[in-house]
């Protein structure tokens, strides 16, 4: 008896949540054309940028300020953040972020024409460009185990 209530309580509910991700997705948007057309050559990186990005990227970085990208020789996916620098990830099989990467231009570029570098460069010249790159962990190591110590009052 309460099942069909329930489940159709459930899909409104759902479609309801659906429906405000989709707002705040649009406003973001908004909100972020109003932000960079006031900075005109971080508006033109961006315009490049999302030139040279797949339909499937576009839309991720218009949703989550990232895209990923294939690397060239080893196959292996990187996820290219909004950013100029340790802005690149190396993502294991289940989309996680496993390697941090640095690796920018050798002149000052705003955030959108390094990211299109990096992208390029990863398609391309994947070994090239992580031979120079710096490489750190995304995780953070785990805390060492302390053990009790008992303090003598002085």
């Amino acid at each position: 008896m309460w099942v069909p209530t329930l489940s159709a309580a459930t899909r409104r509910l759902w479609h309801f949540l659906l429906d405000r991700v989709r707002e705040v997705q649009a406003r973001r948007a908004r909100y972020w054309e109003r932000y960079v057309s006031n900075c005109e050559p971080e508006a033109r990186g961006l315009k490049l940028l999302r030139e040279w990005l797949s339909p499937e990227q576009r839309a991720q970085f218009d949703a989550e300020r990232y895209f990923d990208v294939i690397g060239c020789h080893s196959g292996k996916r990187y996820r290219i953040r909004y950013g100029s620098s340790a802005n690149v990830d190396e993502l294991d099989d289940a989309g996680v972020p496993r390697t941090g990467w640095c690796f920018v231009p050798n002149a000052y570029l705003v955030a959108g024409d390094v990211m299109l570098a990096q992208k390029i460069a990863l398609e391309t010249n994947e070994r090239a460009a992580l031979a120079v790159a710096n490489r750190f962990p995304r995780t953070l190591p785990s805390a060492p185990a302390f053990t009790m110590v008992r303090s003598r009052g002085f």
